[in-house]
């Protein structure tokens, strides 16, 4: 697995997958090694994805100082990764939490983006957050289903306080557009693969200056897409509108029947949207 050094010298690791122009792919969790993110329903084909543990996660190095566990230390763990590459500009991908460490990197290093890819992200770099209310109404659109049914009442003890592992086995089947054996041995393998300190840490106080984020990524020339699952509330579709609308050229798409793992529910067409819009920008 290659390695490289970070700013502090912590040693980070990263995957190569798959042929073609490289994407740097970023996993969310917060804070969990890459491997949940697969081949990204088989965009490999066409793209070598490089995926990144971030540091304290899969075969990285945990940091002698664990306060760059904290999104805005880790943008620069990303400017090392461009720049062990070689890349003058480089296409992103970033999943769910990492959405925000896209967003800051994005706002402090504009000129490095080529094509940017924000997989239902998080976006609390831009002081949008999903509300408990966003996530209970997205939990309820399957409604009428034993399975869902019981999940979105667990969801709903979860938000109300009660989060214990119990609770989130129950509400699990939320978070998939199916829930099949792929979605519960992925959901199975998420127990092992996030550091769960580093993920206190990923949002801490003064990771971002939200406006100034938002200035910042006027700046942004290259093309964004934000992906959301019609059935995700974190963040709900209406939600990734405004987070694609913070970019020159942000849009949006809505993926049909996905949840907040999108390359799972329907792989095809999955990599057939991200890679159409990687090659062309649209």
């Amino acid at each position: 697995m290659p390695i490289f050094a970070a700013y502090d010298g912590t040693e980070l690791a990263y995957r190569t997958l798959g042929e073609g122009p490289p994407l740097v792919c970023l996993p969310g969790g917060a804070m969990r090694a890459s491997r949940y993110l697969g081949d990204l329903g088989g965009l490999a084909t066409g793209r070598t994805l490089i995926l990144l543990d971030l540091r304290g996660t899969g075969d990285s190095a945990v940091p002698a100082d664990e306060s760059t566990y904290r999104a805005d230390h880790q943008v620069a763990d990303v400017e090392a990764l461009r720049a062990h590459l070689g890349l003058e500009r480089m296409d992103v991908l970033a999943h769910s939490a990492a959405g925000n460490l896209a967003l800051l990197y994005a706002a402090a290093h504009p000129e490095r983006l080529g094509r940017t890819v924000l997989v239902t992200p998080t976006a609390w770099a831009l002081d949008l957050v999903s509300t408990a209310q966003d996530r209970l109404a997205a939990a309820r659109l399957r409604a009428g289903a034993e399975l869902y049914d019981t999940a979105a009442e667990a969801y709903g003890r979860i938000l109300g306080g009660a989060d214990t592992d119990e609770e989130w086995d129950r509400a699990a089947p939320l978070f998939y557009g199916r829930w099949d054996g792929v979605a519960q041995a992925h959901y199975a393998a998420g127990e092992h693969e996030q550091n769960e300190k580093a993920a206190a840490a990923f949002a801490g106080p003064g990771a971002c200056d939200p406006p100034a984020v938002r200035a910042a990524l006027r700046r942004v020339a290259g093309e964004v897409l934000v992906l959301a699952g019609e059935l995700d509330g974190n963040p709900p579709p209406g939600l990734a509108e405004q987070i694609a609308a913070a970019f020159p050229a942000g849009i949006l798409h809505v993926q049909p029947a996905a949840a907040h793992f999108p390359w799972l529910d329907d792989p095809a067409g999955f990599a057939e949207r991200v890679g159409r819009f990687l090659a062309t920008g649209a």
